[in-house]
């Protein structure tokens, strides 16, 4: 099995293989957050416009997401899993649009098959991918805004890929998240930034294996791109 870690959309558009779309801060920490309170499906859409011409539609469908990590106007949630942590989505589906992680899977052309990383769900997707046999796996860090890469989304990549190895003891992960609050995860610590990148999302996005399911984006009747959990 060759692995590789790359980054942004440029490595989205690299990626072959089984590739695994990481954002640790915090798309798919939400998506999984989402999984996990019951909702049936989460539209992952990388252009804004298309977004809100699918809660047009649909206007069934839950809106989520954030641009330069705030909620759009008129959005149901943003980008943070505190918000969804103890609501009851059973029976819903959500739109959900970042500037980040869902950019990544519009960029992934040539990969097999896609999912969808976070440190909350990590240990499961390597199974995950352990159970599919691939030859080629690749791990693509979104990073902030798809600006530069950070910490915790190649902390996640390393993490899988040890794994896959059969090294999953070299990764310290109680350094590992004091090391991110004191470096990229300082943002969800500051005052006047609690009502959109608040202090619990820092510690909810960084549980290691908090849920033991992946999530892998398929394609709908009508050929839209949606994530399904897989229950590991």
């Amino acid at each position: 099995m060759k692995i590789t870690i790359d980054h942004l959309t440029a490595g989205a558009e690299r990626a072959e293989g089984v590739t695994v779309i990481i954002d640790v801060f915090r798309a798919y920490t939400v998506e999984s957050y989402a999984f996990s309170r019951g909702i049936e499906r989460v539209y992952p859409l990388a252009d804004i416009d298309e977004a809100y011409e699918m809660k047009r539609l649909e206007p069934d469908l839950l809106l989520a997401g954030e641009r330069k990590a705030k909620a759009g106007e008129g959005f149901d949630f943003g980008n943070s899993p505190s918000q969804i942590e103890n609501l009851d989505l059973r029976g819903k589906s959500m739109i959900h649009t970042t500037s980040a992680g869902t950019q990544g899977i519009a960029a992934a052309k040539n990969a097999d098959a896609i999912l969808l990383g976070a440190l909350v769900n990590a240990k499961a997707t390597a199974e995950y991918i352990k159970s599919l046999s691939p030859s080629r796996v690749s791990l693509v860090c979104m990073g902030l805004e798809n600006r530069r890469p950070t910490e915790e989304d190649t902390l996640c990549a390393e993490y899988i890929k040890a794994i896959l190895e059969n090294r999953e003891n070299d990764i310290d992960k109680q350094a590992a998240v004091k090391r991110l609050k004191e470096t990229d995860g300082k943002r969800f610590f500051i005052p006047e930034d609690q009502s959109f990148a608040p202090e619990r999302d820092f510690y909810l996005c960084t549980e290691f294996d908090r849920f033991d399911f992946a999530l892998r984006v398929c394609r709908d009747e009508k050929g839209r791109d949606y994530t399904k959990k897989i229950d590991i």
